[in-house]
C-alpha cells in the first residue's frame, strides 16, 4: 500500500505546471517582419528629406520672415515658434486642440518632475586626456529617451495633420465641381417649374439630380443616389450624370433611357456599388409624365386637392442586373400639382432616440409649403430633415428635386 502511494506520487507532483514557456524566437521575428513589411530606405529617408520640411513649409506658409526681420534673434526666435505653433494647432478641432495642449502641459509637468538640477558635467577637449567642467541640466537616466520619443510621436501627428489637410483641401475642390455639375437655379418655362437642392454628408456625395429640355420640347428630369458616401460615391455619381446627359441627347424614353443607363452602370461601375433613380419625361403643355423607378424612394405627388400620391413604377436599381427590366408609369400633371423627389437621406435621417424622420415627416413639409416657390419648399425639407436629427448625425446625403406643373395665369382683356 505504501508502495502504491510512492509510485503516485512521482505522478501527482508531475501534474504540476510549469513556468511559461518563453516566446519562441520564430513568432517574434514573424512578428518583427510584419511589422517592417514594405519598409524601404528611401521611404524612411524621405520622411526627413521631402515630408517633414513639406509640412512646415504647410503650416509655416503664413509666417512673413520679413516682419521678424529686425527683431533682436532671441525674440524673433521666440515669435517665430508661437506663430509656427498657432499655425499648427490652430487647424485642429476646438476639442482636439484642447487635447493636445492638455498632453503638451501633461508631458512638460513629467519633465520637471523628472529634473534633479544643475551639475557639472565634463566635456572632453582632448580624449583620454583634457576635459572641462561645464554646468549643465541633470536629468535621471531614461529621461532623454521619454523626451525624444515624445518629439517623434509629435512629428508624426505633424506628418498626419499636414496629409489630412491637404487632402480636405483637394475635396473642397472636387466639391465646387461637383456643384458645378448640378442645376443651382431654378427652372422655369411654359408648363414647369424645378428646382434641386442636395447637401452631402460628407465634403462630397454620392447623390445627383438634373433637369434637361430635349430638342423636341420635353423635359427630362431625373434623381439618383449612388450607393455609399464620400469620394468613391461621387466619382461614380459624376460618371453617371455624363451618361445620362449623353444618352438624353439620342432621345430616349425612360424605359429605354433606365435600360441603357443600368447597362452602363452594370459595365463601369465596381462590383459593390449601385445606383438608385428616378427618370421623369414631362411634357409641359399637356402635363403628362412618363417616369421610371430604379429602386428609388418612391416620389410624392402632392395633388392641388391635398390628396398624395407615390410614384412606385419601374424596376430594380441600376448596376445590380446588367439584364434588368423597367417599367414605365404614365400619370398627368394638373395646374398646382407639385412632385417631390428625394434620396433615402431625408426620410432615414433619425434623432437621438433612434426615430427616423420618415415620409411622414416629409408630406408634412410638403402639405406646409407646396404653395410656395420651390426654392422655399426644397430647402424648407432640409432644414426639417435637420431640425428632426436636433444634434445627431446626419448619415447620409440629403437631396431634393420638386417640379411643379404651374396654375396658368388668367388672361387680362384689354
Amino acid at each position: 500500500m505504501a508502495k502504491a502511494a510512492k509510485t503516485a506520487e512521482p505522478k501527482a507532483r508531475a501534474k504540476k505546471p510549469g513556468p511559461a514557456p518563453p516566446m519562441p524566437i520564430a513568432r517574434v521575428w514573424e512578428f518583427f517582419e510584419t511589422y517592417t513589411r514594405d519598409l524601404r530606405a528611401d521611404d524612411f529617408q524621405r520622411v526627413f528629406t521631402r515630408e517633414t520640411p513639406e509640412a512646415w513649409q504647410f503650416f509655416a506658409r503664413a509666417i512673413k520672415p520679413e516682419e521678424l526681420a529686425r527683431l533682436p534673434w532671441h525674440i524673433r526666435a521666440a515669435e517665430y515658434t508661437r506663430r509656427a505653433f498657432l499655425a499648427f494647432t490652430l487647424r485642429l478641432s476646438p476639442a482636439r486642440r484642447a487635447i493636445y495642449g492638455i498632453a503638451l502641459l501633461m508631458a512638460l509637468v513629467g519633465l520637471l518632475k523628472l529634473f534633479i538640477g544643475v551639475k557639472l558635467m565634463r566635456i572632453p577637449i582632448v580624449p583620454g586626456v583634457f576635459s572641462i567642467g561645464v554646468p549643465g541640466l541633470a536629468w535621471p537616466d531614461g529621461a532623454m529617451w521619454l523626451a525624444g520619443g515624445f518629439l517623434v510621436l509629435n512629428l508624426l501627428i505633424l506628418l498626419e495633420v499636414a496629409d489630412r489637410l491637404t487632402l480636405k483641401k483637394d475635396l473642397e475642390v472636387a466639391r465646387e465641381i461637383q456643384q458645378a455639375m448640378l442645376p443651382r437655379e431654378i427652372y422655369a418655362a411654359t408648363g414647369i417649374e424645378a428646382f434641386g437642392v442636395t447637401r452631402p454628408a460628407n465634403t462630397v456625395g454620392g447623390d445627383l439630380y438634373d433637369v434637361l429640355r430635349r430638342p423636341d420640347g420635353l423635359i427630362v428630369f431625373a434623381l439618383g443616389d449612388v450607393a455609399g458616401k464620400g469620394s468613391p460615391a461621387a466619382l461614380l455619381m459624376a460618371l453617371v450624370v455624363a451618361m445620362l446627359r449623353a444618352l438624353v441627347d439620342e432621345g430616349l424614353e425612360p424605359g429605354e433611357l433606365a435600360t441603357r443607363l443600368n447597362v452602363q452602370v452594370s459595365r463601369h461601375a465596381p462590383g459593390s456599388r449601385f445606383v438608385t433613380m428616378v427618370v421623369g419625361l414631362y411634357d409641359p403643355d399637356s402635363g403628362g409624365l412618363v417616369y421610371v423607378n430604379a429602386g428609388q424612394n418612391p416620389p410624392l405627388l402632392r395633388r392641388a386637392s391635398g390628396a398624395f400620391e407615390r410614384l412606385t413604377e419601374g424596376g430594380m436599381a441600376l448596376g445590380m442586373f446588367d439584364q434588368s427590366v423597367y417599367t414605365a408609369g404614365r400619370l398627368t400633371l394638373d395646374p398646382g400639382d407639385v412632385l417631390v423627389l428625394y434620396s433615402d437621406g431625408v426620410t432615414e435621417a433619425e434623432n437621438m432616440s433612434g426615430v427616423a424622420f420618415d415620409e411622414g415627416g416629409l408630406q408634412i413639409v410638403i402639405g406646409q409649403h407646396w404653395w410656395q416657390d420651390l426654392n422655399t419648399l426644397g430647402t424648407s425639407v432640409l432644414r426639417a430633415v435637420e431640425a428632426h436629427a436636433a444634434g445627431a448625425k446626419i448619415a447620409d446625403d440629403l437631396t431634393v428635386l420638386a417640379v411643379r406643373r404651374p396654375v396658368p395665369l388668367p388672361l387680362v382683356q384689354a
